[in-house]
């Protein structure tokens, strides 16, 4: 299916992201995009201590879009950045295989939330439009031979959270409260309604 021919009038998309996942999604529901990834430099999430997580993501992925938007004279750029939270505490992608151990051991047999922030940025105009979304995910009690098997698999290296819902680490995952998609890296009906509310308030 060709941008112009969804069901919402959809313009020149361009994805600030290089994550294989969220690339699959917009091509999942019909959507044709170019994908240009965000050379931004992300500061330490230490930074944001005084922040709740969907400050921080919609922060993150407002500078995204915006590092990408500046080399377009049209278009509309989609940034978005995805954190887990765990009483309280945010966690990025692991710096290594010890971190991503003592992620998800912290995970094992307890909830967490997963908040997605989204940005869209019209490269003509500037217009921006910022939101995030929460899921909260269940884990089931996790074997430290699972978790070592898990790591090996390198599935955790590029995720945050150290795991993939989308992959084997389905595995881990008792149930969720919330949007699938968001936990994989964009929340899709929330994305289409707000990008044809976008677009209709351009009209």
């Amino acid at each position: 299916m060709q941008a112009d021919e969804y069901p919402v009038k959809v313009p020149h998309l361009i994805l600030a992201s290089a994550s294989p996942r969220r690339a699959a999604l917009l091509s999942q529901i019909g959507l044709t995009y170019d994908v240009h990834p965000s050379d931004a430099a992300e500061p330490p999430y230490h930074v944001y201590a005084d922040k709740t997580a969907s400050e921080v993501t919609q922060e993150l992925a407002l500078l995204k879009a915006s590092s990408v938007a500046q080399h377009y004279d049209n278009g509309l750029v989609i940034g978005a950045d995805t954190l887990v939270v765990l009483k309280g505490k945010l966690l990025g992608k692991p710096h290594d295989d010890a971190e991503a151990a003592a992620m998800l051991t912290a995970l094992s047999n307890t909830s967490h939330k997963v908040v997605t922030g989204v940005a869209f940025i019209d490269a003509s105009s500037g217009r921006e439009y910022v939101w995030s979304e929460t899921t909260q995910v269940y884990f089931r009690k996790l074997q430290d031979t699972e978790i070592t098997a898990y790591i090996e698999s390198r599935e955790p290296s590029d995720k945050a959270g150290a795991y993939g819902i989308q992959g084997r680490g389905a595995a881990f995952v008792k149930r969720i409260d919330g949007c699938y998609f968001n936990v994989v890296g964009l929340p899709l009906a929330s994305l289409v309604e707000y990008l044809s509310d976008f677009q209709s308030k351009e009209d």
